[in-house]
C-alpha cells in the first residue's frame, strides 16, 4: 500500500489494532479452560510469549535504569495477578477492573511525575471509582472477592508500568513487555517446578495464550500504532473488555452478574470519556492481560 494513501494506511492500522484486541480478548476463556493452577498458567504463558516477542519485536539493547526496572517488575506482576484474578473471579470482573489502570495513571502521575490532576480528568476518576465500588458490594465467596482484589491489584501494577515508562522518557514499552514476560517465567519457575506436567488439551491452550494472546497480539498492536493515533488505538482496543466476557459466556457458560456489568460499563465509560477528552497517557501500553 502506498504511503500516499493515508486513508488506506489508517484502515490497515485499525485492522491491526482490531486483531490485537480480539486476540487479547480470548485470554479469559483460555485461562479458565486450562486444567492447571494460576501460577503454572502464568509461567507457561509468559515463557512462550517471551520467545515469541523476542522473535517478533526484537527489543534490542535497553538501558536498565531504575524506572525501566520498575516498569518490568510492574508488568510482570500485572500479568501474574491478572491470571489469578481470572481464575478466582468472573472473567468480566477481572477485565473490567483491570481497565482501572488508566485511572490509576491519572492518580499516580501527580505523586510520581509531579503532573497536576486537571479538572477535566477529575470527573472520569470519580466516576470510575464509583463503578469500581460496585464490584465489591456483590455477594461473592471469599475466593471470588479475593479474585476481585487481585484484578484491582493488577490494574495498580499497570498504572505503575505506564507511569514508570513516562518517567523514563527513553524507555521502550516493547522492551518492558518482553522482559516482563521473561521475569514472570524466571520468578515463578522455582514455585511451579514440580507442577509442570499438563495434559495435551491444556498444553494447546497454553501455547495459544503465549503465541497468539500475548505474542502476536502485541506485535499486531505495535504495527497498528504506526498508522493510527494512540487515541484511536485506545478506542479500538476497547473491543477487548467487551468481547472477553462474551467468549467466556459462549464457550464456558459463565454469566457476569448485573452489578458487575453495571460497574464495568461505568468504568469503561469513564475511561472512554477520558480518552476522548484528553487522549491516553504516553507512552501507550496495551492492557497486559
Amino acid at each position: 500500500m502506498s504511503a500516499h494513501d493515508p486513508a488506506g494506511l489508517e484502515r490497515r492500522g485499525v485492522l491491526y489494532v482490531l486483531a490485537a484486541a480480539i486476540l487479547w480478548s480470548t485470554g479469559g476463556v483460555a485461562i479458565k479452560a486450562v486444567d492447571a493452577g494460576p501460577l503454572v498458567i502464568s509461567f507457561y504463558r509468559s515463557a512462550i510469549a517471551a520467545v515469541v516477542l523476542f522473535a517478533l519485536i526484537r527489543p534490542g539493547v535497553v538501558r536498565w535504569s531504575f524506572g525501566f526496572i520498575v516498569a518490568v517488575i510492574s508488568y510482570a506482576a500485572c500479568l501474574t495477578t491478572f491470571v489469578v484474578a481470572t481464575r478466582w473471579t468472573t472473567a468480566a470482573n477481572a477485565i473490567f477492573l483491570q481497565y482501572m489502570g488508566v485511572i490509576w495513571v491519572m492518580v499516580l502521575a501527580p505523586l510520581v511525575l509531579r503532573e497536576p490532576l486537571r479538572r477535566r480528568d477529575a470527573i472520569p476518576v470519580a466516576v470510575a471509582f464509583a463503578g469500581m465500588a460496585l464490584f465489591f458490594v456483590e455477594k461473592f465467596d471469599a475466593r471470588g472477592m479475593a479474585g476481585n482484589l487481585f484484578a484491582l491489584l493488577s490494574s495498580v501494577f499497570f498504572g505503575l508500568l505506564v507511569v514508570s515508562l513516562r518517567a523514563e522518557r527513553d524507555a521502550s514499552a516493547e522492551a518492558a513487555v518482553t522482559w516482563g514476560n521473561v521475569l514472570v517465567a524466571a520468578a515463578l519457575l522455582p514455585f511451579v517446578a514440580g507442577e509442570l506436567r499438563i495434559d495435551f488439551h491444556s498444553s494447546i491452550l497454553l501455547i495459544f495464550l503465549g503465541v497468539f494472546q500475548i505474542g502476536f497480539a502485541y506485535a499486531c498492536f505495535v504495527r497498528g500504532l504506526r498508522y493510527v493515533s494512540a487515541t484511536q488505538a485506545s478506542l479500538t482496543g476497547m473491543l477487548e473488555p467487551v468481547m472477553n466476557p462474551v467468549w467466556v459466556l459462549l464457550f464456558l457458560g459463565e454469566r457476569p452478574s448485573p452489578l458487575g456489568l453495571l460497574g464495568g460499563a461505568i468504568v469503561l465509560g469513564a475511561v472512554t470519556a477520558r480518552t476522548l477528552l484528553s487522549g491516553p497517557p504516553r507512552p501507550h501500553v496495551p492492557p497486559p492481560d
